[in-house]
């Protein structure tokens, strides 16, 4: 039985009393998750991402569309019926069980016999690192242990869909790292479907099998975590993931795969992508594909500007042409950051540059 996730047009308003006002949270939305892969709705708060893993779990009726697991459409079936689990950003563990109880209370629910009910919640303490802390009470657990209690909790009543709300946006920036590995570890493991919701770039690039960036309650763009990051469709996309310089430009000629393109700095020969001659467009070059030279080498001459030190890397503003350009570099322990002022020379390879469509403002 496949476990897929589908979503044909969904979209959702939300009225306002007596219809003075209405929101349109999602509009529109097609999406496929494959059964087995870990996808993840990434975009700024009110982009729709959460209202549509909502309707997904059956906490939001949609005002249009279908929501399917598989082949069985689940639009109408009331959340308890959908055979999903969510795992929120809160917890919502009873302060008042054991970690035990607080596992095995889905099973309880459902009526499991006791035998059965404790091997299995004593399997699944094993399976998320907390073996021998089924006696314990949530107040006694760290941060970390809490959530892998509320991931287990999940995971006990085998769902079809494992959903997630935002999960680690309530853990320190080390343990976050550790636990959404900790997550995929165990997605991968089980190979069950999972929708996660977040607006962390680096947990989304971290996590997923596919990443779907949402911004005003539409679909911008889906891809692997690859796709997204070097290929972006749009300036928003190619703005939200990663940092990014944004070089406005004119497509001058088209030369078999290779679009010449007259930017302020002089011409740059960069893959065409579809684009044509007059094509106005804006040139990615992201900080990490630059590489500066001493003065006098390199394609372009510049001057730093200001440099932000961040241990591992530096990031510099080079002053270009009228444009200050971001620069990532890393930072061997003992060297001496550049100094505002000092000349530098800017080198790139032309193939890591990506056109956009020039529709609005960088």
């Amino acid at each position: 039985m496949s476990n897929a996730v589908r979503l044909e047009n969904l979209r959702k308003v939300f009225e306002g009393r007596g219809g003075s006002s209405r929101v349109v949270a999602v509009d529109d939305v097609s999406l496929e998750v494959k059964d087995g892969s870990l996808v993840t709705l990434l975009g700024p708060s009110g982009c729709g991402k959460t209202t549509v893993l909502r309707m997904i779990a059956g906490f939001e009726a949609p005002t249009e569309g279908d929501v399917f697991i598989g082949d069985e459409r689940i639009t109408a079936l009331p959340a308890n019926k959908r055979r999903t689990s969510m795992v929120f950003q809160s917890y919502g563990l009873f302060p008042h069980m054991t970690v035990f109880n607080n596992i095995g209370y889905g099973l309880r629910i459902r009526k499991v016999p006791a035998p059965e009910l404790r091997a299995r919640v004593l399997s699944m303490l094993e399976l998320v690192g907390l073996a021998g802390t089924e006696a314990r009470l949530p107040s006694q657990l760290s941060g970390g242990q809490q959530q892998r209690v509320a991931l287990a909790r999940a995971l006990i009543t085998e769902p079809r869909v494992l959903l997630f709300d935002e999960p680690l946006s309530n853990l320190d920036a080390k343990l976050r790292v550790q636990m959404r590995l900790e997550i995929r570890r165990l997605q991968q493991r089980l190979q069950i479907t999972s929708v996660y919701v977040t607006h962390d770039q680096d947990e989304a690039m971290t996590l997923s099998d596919q990443i779907v960036i949402m911004h005003q309650g539409r679909i911008q763009q889906v891809g692997s975590p690859q796709e997204i990051y070097s290929r972006p469709r749009t300036l928003f996309v190619a703005d939200f993931i990663g940092k990014g310089n944004f070089l406005a430009g004119t497509v001058r000629a088209v030369d078999g795969d290779r679009a010449e393109v007259e930017i302020t700095q002089g011409r740059l020969r960069i893959p065409a992508g579809g684009f044509r001659p007059a094509d106005a467009v804006w040139v990615l070059l992201r900080p990490e594909a630059i590489g500066l030279a001493p003065a006098g080498v390199g394609r372009w001459q510049g001057r730093i500007a200001a440099a932000t030190y961040l241990g591992s890397e530096i990031f510099y503003e080079v002053a270009v042409g009228g444009q200050n350009l971001l620069v990532k570099v890393g930072h061997p322990q003992g060297a001496t950051p550049l100094e505002a002022g000092n000349p530098v020379g800017v080198v790139f390879d032309e193939g890591s540059l990506h056109l956009i469509p020039r529709e609005g403002t960088a």
